[in-house]
């Protein structure tokens, strides 16, 4: 189990937030951070808090994508032309190990970036196994065929809490995801409020 798997709940209560929207999040039973001094009294936020609280958040929920990773992805998203904020959005729901998760082949996004590591995924017909692989429009993203009895994939299509979003196409009875276009902020269907523009202001003073 990796550092980053075996910590997610602690995400969860670091940020006071559900962020996935699992029901068993310990946020749903205690507000509080973690560790011994998580139960002191919450002081508010300075503009830098919240900017930075913004970042750990969405970076967070991608499966706490290191510093190197995400400063990366933004700064591509700076490059374009365009809004910044959704264009971070668009290039973070590209990954691969995203698509994942979205498409319900596994319950978590940590579970997608193993999945995908392990060699259980194809697109386009051929096997790719970095999580961080940036998926285009048109793309079809599959389960292995020798995969598609796992009991994590049969389990993850019906858990209730998450619905596929509509810039995917899925046939859970042939376990295949068709990417079809890129979603903005509004389209991503996050537990939580993000903000990219907040992320933005960060990386502009930091």
């Amino acid at each position: 189990m990796t550092k980053r798997t075996s910590a997610k709940y602690k995400i969860d209560r670091r940020m006071g937030e559900n962020i996935w929207g699992r029901p068993k999040s310990p946020v749903n039973r205690r507000e509080y951070g973690p560790g011994q001094h998580g139960q002191r009294r919450k002081g508010k936020l300075s503009d830098f808090g919240l900017q930075l609280r913004a970042k750990q958040k969405l970076k967070g929920h991608y499966g706490d994508l290191t510093e190197k990773q995400f400063r990366r992805i933004f700064a591509e998203a700076e490059r374009i032309r365009g809004d910044t904020g959704e264009l971070l959005i668009g290039l973070l729901e590209r990954r691969l190990d995203a698509v994942v998760y979205r498409a319900k082949f596994v319950p978590t996004i940590f579970a997608a970036r193993q999945f995908v590591n392990h060699g259980h995924v194809l697109v386009n017909g051929k096997r790719v196994n970095i999580p961080s692989y940036r998926v285009k429009e048109g793309d079809v993203i599959e389960v292995r065929e020798k995969s598609k009895q796992l009991a994590s994939v049969l389990e993850a299509s019906q858990l209730p809490e998450r619905d596929v979003p509509d810039y995917l196409e899925v046939d859970h009875s042939k376990m295949v995801a068709t990417f079809v276009r890129t979603p903005g902020l509004a389209d991503v269907p996050y537990a939580v409020q993000m903000e990219p523009n907040l992320v933005i202001e960060f990386y502009a003073q930091n």
